[in-house]
């Protein structure tokens, strides 16, 4: 009997196994496009890149390895870093009002208004735009001669701006149409975080007696927490990313004197117009630094200040 009943063990066991590894196998089945395609178009290009880095490769052809030379130049090239800088200072720009612009618009298109539907389609509508469309819009109101700025500008009596050829301004501009074109993320987000807040704790806190000022501050910023924290981390990102408004409207050249160069377009620049691929790699895996250090920090910021909380 008990040599029959360990037999039954056995097999149960051994039939829950087979059951498991036809689980797994199916799951990795599924997972198998995806790998390949993850592998072939990401990871190789990481470790190629890497490996492009160290050699003084041209798109014509010739290479020969250098070593850590492309780096130390890297280390020593004022330009690229300058346009770090100015990456920087974009993404400094444009964070905090994406950020803040698109929780009031949520908490707008989050009441109970007629055609709300509306309001939500206006609000995140420019986000679908092509990076080609929302150029074309912005360097015609940037326009310093016919553009609708400036126009307004005059019509008020006020002095026009050289929106994108001004030093001073082009960058600012660069953030205003980087606002209105991609704040629509932001917003539905928010708008989601929000629709996720129990209507009973506002009703709760009426019957309190509480005002619409102490709502927001005491229910619906702190049960926004964990939306704002992956916003902000997002966005940083993306902003770190700049390349494609900053090039457009930039004219192809950074701007005026270079005010607009991204650290992504100078490395562009430098691989596909110099034809100086090696150095271009090394370029960017010290820029994938930078965002990595940037990354960790505002992860132990983020982290540190919701443990607090």
């Amino acid at each position: 009997m008990q040599y029959t009943a360990r037999q039954t063990d056995n097999h149960v066991r051994r039939r829950t196994l087979a059951a498991r590894l036809r689980v797994d196998l199916t799951g990795w089945a599924f997972l198998a496009p995806f790998l390949a395609a993850y592998g072939l178009f990401v990871l190789w290009p990481m470790i190629d890149g890497l490996r492009i880095s160290f050699y003084n490769w041209s798109l014509l052809g010739t290479s020969h390895f250098v070593g850590l030379e492309n780096y130390s130049n890297a280390l020593k090239d004022s330009l690229f870093w300058t346009d770090v800088g100015h990456t920087l200072k974009f993404t400094v720009e444009s964070t905090i009002p994406l950020v803040v612009l698109g929780f009031i618009m949520a908490m707008l298109a989050n009441q109970k208004l007629p055609a709300q539907w509306l309001f939500r389609l206006a609000f995140f509508a420019p986000y679908v735009l092509p990076v080609s469309i929302m150029y074309l819009i912005w360097n015609w109101l940037f326009s310093a001669d016919y553009g609708l700025l400036n126009s307004w500008l005059s019509t008020l009596g006020l002095p026009t701006l050289g929106w994108l050829t001004d030093e001073g301004v082009a960058m600012t501009s660069i953030v205003i149409a980087t606002i209105w074109w991609t704040v629509g993320f932001n917003f539905v987000l928010y708008l989601a975080g929000l629709q996720d807040i129990p209507q009973e704790l506002y009703d709760a806190a009426m019957i309190d007696g509480a005002g619409p000022w102490a709502v927001l501050r005491t229910i619906t910023i702190p049960l926004l927490q964990r939306t704002t924290t992956l916003i902000v981390v997002l966005q940083v990102l993306a902003s770190l990313k700049l390349f494609d408004q900053s090039y457009l409207l930039g004219n192809y050249n950074g701007g005026p004197n270079g005010s607009t160069q991204s650290a992504i377009e100078y490395i562009y620049q430098t691989g596909f117009v110099s034809y100086r691929l090696g150095y271009a790699a090394a370029m960017s895996y010290l820029f994938f630094l930078v965002i990595l250090v940037i990354a960790v920090v505002q992860f132990v910021v983020l982290n540190r200040g919701r443990v607090e909380s």
